[in-house]
């Protein structure tokens, strides 16, 4: 999909991206730099609504992504806060009472001693046991880049709003330029009909 964008975005000298490497949309300020006769209109638009249907596409796929992260971070963020906990109970402290989910409607009641060792869920039903320090740093790193994962997509959802935009922009002009072409084919073509009528009714002299 990038790949398909960054050739048509060859309509654009410059051909520049967004730091993820989607590219800019051509910006369309003289209608003349694109087309140069009626017959190259249809082709143009077609480009161009084909660019914004991608654009589109990326922009759900982008969507898709952020609602993803928007619920893993508070996750990530609950986990780290119960590690960072665990790494401040001293040995020989009091167990603590809690309770913990076996699925949607169950819970269970646990005790929970001091610990140096906690277990993190890793995803396709793999866990791995961690000394508490580490899976602090692991957790971290993760929330990190879970954080600046959010922001990019918040990036690239404006970036291709303003592509869609800057499209739809040109398609108009292309359009009104096509009407204003086809308004003054019609008055030249009514000028040289009343020329005609004109010589036909001219006396003979």
């Amino acid at each position: 999909m990038l790949k398909q964008l960054r050739q048509e975005g060859r309509l654009n000298k410059d051909a520049a991206t967004n730091p993820r490497g989607i590219p800019y949309a051509p910006f369309v300020d003289r209608v003349e730099d694109y087309v140069s006769s009626r017959m190259e209109v249809d082709g143009t638009m077609k480009s161009f609504q084909e660019m914004i249907s991608k654009y589109q596409f990326m922009e759900v796929n982008t969507q898709r992504r952020a609602a993803g992260l928007k619920e893993k971070i508070p996750d990530i963020q609950k986990t780290l806060d119960m590690v960072q906990f665990l790494k401040l109970r001293k040995p020989g402290s009091e167990p603590i009472e809690t309770t913990f989910e076996l699925n949607d409607t169950l819970y269970a009641k646990a005790e929970i001693p001091p610990t140096n060792e906690v277990y993190l869920w890793l995803g396709a039903n793999v866990m791995l046991s961690y000394p508490v320090e580490d899976a602090e740093t692991l957790l971290e790193s993760k929330l990190a880049t879970a954080q600046d994962s959010l922001e990019n997509c918040e990036e690239d959802l404006d970036f291709l709003r303003e592509q869609i935009t800057t499209l739809e922009v040109a398609t108009a002009r292309v359009y009104n330029w096509e009407v204003t072409m086809k308004r003054k084919e019609k008055s030249v073509q009514g000028e040289e009909d009343g020329d005609g009528d004109r010589k036909k009714v001219l006396p003979n002299g």
